[in-house]
């Protein structure tokens, strides 16, 4: 179950880059779902996250003094092209490679589908992801502390229930609605709320 996760993680980078495709230079300014990254910026980190390896990461991190988001910075600049065209040769260029930081495999399946949407949302794109790709890593994120970007900690207090798979996870009230919202949600984007229910909801919004 662990190494089938590169097809899945190429197919959604080669969905990306096909609707990246599409854009006019405004569209790649546009700001995206992660505060203070346009467009533009988001493509530009999944080419670093893309081209990352276990130890590259560890030693960037540590020249980042251990602060992810100084680390996930330098990133951006030093993947994110001229314009938008050579980023987006960069990203197509890193579409198949198989490198990862420290992390488990599937956390590749939380990187393209969050990250995804937050380019797409806020552009008005709908891609239909499959099913397993975010049954995956929703339930990568709910074994994940929310130290470092998951929702462990969470699903002790509300369970996670999904409209549209057979996916029921946690304790506690309910919040129930699409696995992508959830997914969402719980990767911090409250723009995912208005598509939940259920007397948790109120418990997940005090965690955003």
């Amino acid at each position: 179950m662990t190494q089938d996760v590169w097809p899945l993680v190429h197919a959604e980078r080669a969905a990306l880059v096909e609707d990246l495709a599409a854009l006019d230079d405004e569209q790649w300014l546009k700001e995206s779902l992660c505060t203070g990254w346009t467009v533009h910026d988001v493509a530009a980190h999944l080419v670093d996250t893309a081209l990352t390896t276990r130890i590259g990461f560890l030693l960037g991190l540590a020249r980042a003094r251990f602060d992810f988001d100084r680390h996930n910075a330098v990133g951006v600049a030093r993947r994110r092209g001229e314009d938008p065209r050579e980023t987006l040769r960069r990203l197509r260029g890193v579409a198949t490679r198989t490198s990862t930081p420290p992390a488990p495999l599937d956390s590749r399946l939380v990187e393209e589908v969050v990250h995804g949407e937050d380019i797409r949302r806020p552009l008005g794109l709908r891609r239909r992801y499959p099913t397993a790709v975010v049954t995956r890593a929703l339930l990568l994120q709910t074994r994940t502390p929310a130290s470092f970007g998951g929702a462990k900690e969470l699903v002790t207090r509300v369970r996670l229930t999904a409209t549209d798979t057979e996916l029921a996870v946690g304790a506690g009230p309910a919040v129930t609605g699409p696995a992508l919202s959830l997914l969402l949600a719980v990767s911090g984007r409250r723009v995912a709320l208005d598509d939940l229910s259920g007397p948790g909801v109120e418990a997940l919004v005090r965690e955003l």
